[in-house]
């Protein structure tokens, strides 16, 4: 069996699962089956424009003409207002069907249902899908788990950060323009947005073990209530009426300890989902489905070079979780009007006290062998490693950085610096972005 003909199913239609099958079809597989569900309820994200740029390095074309124009976003935090920038509010139910028209113009098979069961064994999977009201049955040889955060454990071990729940109600009003807003408070936080047909989407976030929740019939007067004390939700509230409609989904950081092994990897939130305060749910997404498609492959084709393909899933996800954990802990930290309370006491110091940027030394740097994507494979290269960057640089734009620091340490001035690069290979306009690169790292040119 050639391995561009093993079968591949995807369970999960978001963006992780379309990028990574849209990804494999850029490599050469053809037996891609997609199983993709309908979202349960109405929702609006803000993307960044890293977001924007993900996407087209994916592969998109329809979902990204899905996309509005950016709109202001407004925050109050630490008890202080500004506009604090813009993003792109989308609507999740038609970016989603966008992102199934961008797999069909690839010929890439999707199943509109619901997965009822999984069975995996080390020669292959077996699925089990309800697709208007009748069963299908598919095999896999290779099984990729992005459901999100709906997707079972399956008995992973994980690392959860603060247990944490976000309450999402809908309300209706006039046309308004699109916008966004935040807004910090004692017991969470709110996030609020707004479309041109009048829809108001209202979120907001407590802590699961202190924010004392009411029973369920009673959960919309409560949040009614929490919204009508901020002042950032009341031009969301103006002359409009709340549909009655809440949807309550847990927003808890969580990364699975391993999520790859010989004949199946998890991608996206399946695999490492972060608290939603960072604003980078779909750029996190991409982040860790844009190199799976190098992982399967190796996976398939290079059962010799299988562990160092799992190593270097579980590394980029790790490195990825803790780094957006952080990110999420220093705004926290930003608020401080109420740090005493069990919410922001707890995740102003989670995950750690490292620091999210790290003063970079070069005597610091060190030149070591890791795993890099390598023409679509998962391969051992030298690359360079700084306590900021602990999975290394192998390149910069084409130019391999582990020769040029090794150059670097090796001569005794800048015009044998140069000579050593040129000799490497490197053309002028190359040595020049090399040299920019040792300065960047405190070197003395």
């Amino acid at each position: 069996m050639l391995n561009q003909q093993r079968e591949i199913v995807i369970l999960g239609g978001g963006p992780s699962g379309a990028a990574v099958a849209l990804g494999l079809k850029r490599i050469g597989y053809t037996h891609i089956t997609m199983v993709s569900e309908a979202r349960p309820f109405k929702a609006m994200e803000g993307i960044s424009e890293r977001v924007v740029e993900g996407l087209k390095g994916a592969g998109f074309q329809h979902a990204l003409k899905t996309l509005p124009d950016p709109s202001p976003r407004y925050v109050t935090w630490n008890g202080e207002s500004s506009q604090a920038n813009t993003e792109r509010l989308i609507d999740r139910v038609a970016f989603d069907q966008a992102l199934m028209m961008d797999l069909a113009m690839q010929g890439i098979h999707v199943i509109q249902g619901r997965v009822n069961a999984v069975k995996s064994a080390s020669f292959g999977h077996e699925i089990l899908v309800e697709s208007c009201e009748q069963p299908i049955e598919l095999k896999a040889d290779f099984l990729v788990e992005a459901r999100g955060r709906a997707a079972p454990s399956a008995g992973l071990k994980r690392i959860r950060g603060a247990e944490t729940v976000s309450l999402l109600q809908y309300w209706q009003g006039p046309e308004m323009e699109r916008r966004s807003a935040a807004q910090s408070f004692e017991s969470g936080w709110a996030w609020m947005a707004a479309d041109e047909y009048g829809r108001r989407y209202l979120q907001l976030t407590f802590d699961v073990a202190s924010a004392n929740l009411p029973e369920k019939a009673k959960l919309v007067e409560h949040c009614n209530e929490f919204l009508t004390r901020l002042s950032e939700a009341q031009p969301f509230l103006q002359d409009a009426e709340p549909t009655g409609e809440l949807h309550a989904r847990t927003s808890t950081p969580i990364l699975c300890e391993q999520a790859c092994g010989e004949n199946w990897i998890r991608v996206g939130d399946a695999a490492m989902s972060v608290d939603p305060l960072s604003g980078n749910g779909i750029f996190q997404t991409l982040s860790s489905s844009l190199q799976a498609p190098a992982v399967i492959n190796t996976l398939l084709t290079r059962p010799d070079k299988s562990r160092l393909a799992q190593q270097f899933h579980q590394l980029r996800l790790t490195e990825l979780f803790y780094r957006f954990a952080r990110i999420g802990r220093d705004f926290y930290a930003m608020e401080d009007q109420w740090s005493d309370s069990p919410f922001w006491s707890k995740r102003a110091v989670w995950p750690d006290d490292k620091p999210l940027h790290l003063q970079v030394d070069i005597s610091e740097l060190e030149v070591t062998k890791r795993p890099v994507v390598n023409n679509d494979l998962v391969d051992l290269a030298e690359v360079v490693t700084t306590p900021d960057q602990p999975l290394g640089i192998w390149h910069l734009s084409g130019i391999k950085l582990a020769p040029v620091l090794q150059a670097y340490r090796e001569a005794d001035t800048q015009e044998v610096l140069v000579e050593r690069l040129l000799n490497q290979g490197l053309e002028k306009r190359q040595v020049v972005m090399a040299m920019n690169w040792l300065r960047q790292q405190g070197a003395d040119l």
